[in-house]
């Protein structure tokens, strides 16, 4: 465990409960309750397909993270990964780790402006007369008030939050499966399955293009498991903990989401309007009172989870880019209880001026941040699966005895999750709706290399990288 009394190091605050709720409750966003819906319109019941295939390669990327964070657990896990991958006199260590930890960094502090905006309108169901600006920012000081506390704050907030979004769904799927299967009282006599997911088109009404159009969709609906292999370095036990809470989410995750979808498009049809709210509406199928007001409250958690997670995501991102010159120095102090409260403090402050932008400039600026953070995530899982697929190989000649949890089938499973991954830009590229966040996404990222540039003129590298992973040591700052 980390010393808390050191000037620049973070404290070990995370419990093995805290850890296995922030995996669980980064898969399971506002995305699932709301954006799932624009999916299931686009796709028909075949939806299930889409979450199944993307689901699929988050399993593989979550796999990946678990070999490398229980081997190495480390601040910033994959940025420092890219940078010990591609490691060299003359490899693109250096820019990988820089490429990598910004994108995460401009990811997370894009999801706290979207979700502030989100939760105000939530907000706005019970407080209609509330300016939406004002719910905004009070929702940012809040949890950033919680960030600033301690790690073990926000551990237990995301413990709570987490708990609230899981329990849901898991009572959600067992109403939802009572109710299919004719056990409900008030549907003995429906035939609820077959003639929703069938009698609207078919199956896959629309064809095969719209499935893979809708995997792309649901991509971004995924991010955020990975937070736990960042969340490591503050766990009291990081490679026992890393290793239950990766395989928690693989076990459980195609189950909340694909389960979850296969009874939404039972209960409800997939072209209805109703399907804009699709949870609401198929609470409301089953005759659930007060179902929009439940929904509401659950979607408003979940929002104020990824409000919380993004704003420690991008803080421990930011503290962990200084270990090597890629972030102002001063960005790496932390207060006496071990907590980065100036990197806290800069995602919150380019977080509301993002929201402000919501207001001031929709169609522009907002437009720009909300349709290239997407295209983002999926840039940094690529560099992800890179950096297992060199890492690895280096693992087991230099120290085999670390790889306490390996993926499966490598090299060739590592190969499956790259290939996808660059087939879904590919598609992006190919589907008209989709060019828009690609390019923007491409330009996202186009600006971090003259960035990258006029850092390594203005300094180099803060530190030697290991001629062997045996002699690895976790960043101590």
């Amino acid at each position: 465990m980390q010393r808390s009394t050191a000037k620049n190091e973070l404290k070990a605050g995370l419990k093995q409960r805290h850890m296995t709720m922030i995996a669980l409750g980064g898969v399971i966003g506002a995305g699932l309750f709301v954006g799932s819906g624009v999916v299931i319109q686009q796709t028909g019941p075949a939806a299930i397909l889409s979450f199944l295939i993307t689901g699929g390669l988050v399993v593989l990327v979550m796999r990946m993270l678990g070999e490398m964070a229980c081997a190495m657990p480390a601040v910033g896990s994959f940025y420092e990964y890219a940078r010990l991958a591609f490691a060299g006199k003359r490899g693109p260590g250096k820019l990988a780790g820089f490429l990598t930890g910004w994108m995460y960094w401009y990811f997370w502090v894009i999801v706290v402006a979207v979700e502030a905006v989100a939760g105000a309108k939530l907000v706005q169901f019970w407080l209609p007369d509330t300016p939406a600006w004002m719910i905004s920012l009070a929702l940012l000081v809040l949890l950033t008030a919680t960030n600033l506390i301690s790690v073990a704050s926000y551990g237990e907030f995301e413990f709570w939050f987490a708990s609230i979004k899981v329990a849901a769904i898991i009572v959600f799927l067992f109403l939802g499966g009572l109710y299919v299967l004719g056990l409900w009282p008030a549907s003995m006599h429906a035939t609820a399955v077959l003639p929703t997911l069938l009698s609207h088109g078919g199956f896959m009404p629309k064809g095969i293009g719209p499935v893979l159009s809708g995997a792309v969709a649901a991509t971004g609906f995924y991010f955020g498991a990975e937070i736990v292999t960042i969340a490591a370095a503050e766990a009291h036990e990081p490679t026992k903990a890393v290793a239950k809470a990766t395989n928690s989410v693989i076990t459980r995750v195609l189950v909340f989401y694909v389960g979850s979808i296969l009874l939404v498009v039972a209960l409800v049809p997939w072209n209805s309007p109703q399907m804009a709210t699709p949870y609401v509406s198929a609470l409301s199928a089953m005759g659930i009172p007060a179902a929009a007001n439940v929904m509401n409250a659950i979607v408003l958690t979940a929002v104020l989870s990824a409000l919380n997670s993004g704003l420690y995501a991008a803080s421990r991102m930011l503290f962990a880019l200084t270990r090597h010159g890629d972030a102002p120095a001063g960005l790496a102090k932390v207060n006496r209880r071990g907590v980065p409260v100036r990197a806290i403090l800069i995602g919150t402050v380019f977080g509301y001026a993002s929201v402000v932008m919501s207001y001031v400039s929709p169609d522009t600026v907002f437009a720009f941040l909300v349709n290239s953070y997407g295209t983002v995530a999926i840039f940094v899982y690529v560099l992800i699966a890179l950096s297992q697929l060199r890492l690895r190989a280096r693992l087991e000649r230099d120290a085999p005895q670390k790889l306490r949890v390996r993926m499966w089938c490598y090299p060739y499973l590592t190969w499956v999750a790259i290939i996808g991954m660059i087939g879904i830009l590919v598609a992006m590229a190919l589907i008209p709706e989709q060019r828009k966040p690609l390019w923007l996404g491409v330009a996202s990222l186009g600006v971090l290399f003259p960035a990258y540039m006029w850092r390594a003129r203005k300094k180099s590298s803060a530190s030697a990288e290991p001629a062997s992973l045996a002699e690895y040591q976790p960043p101590r700052f």
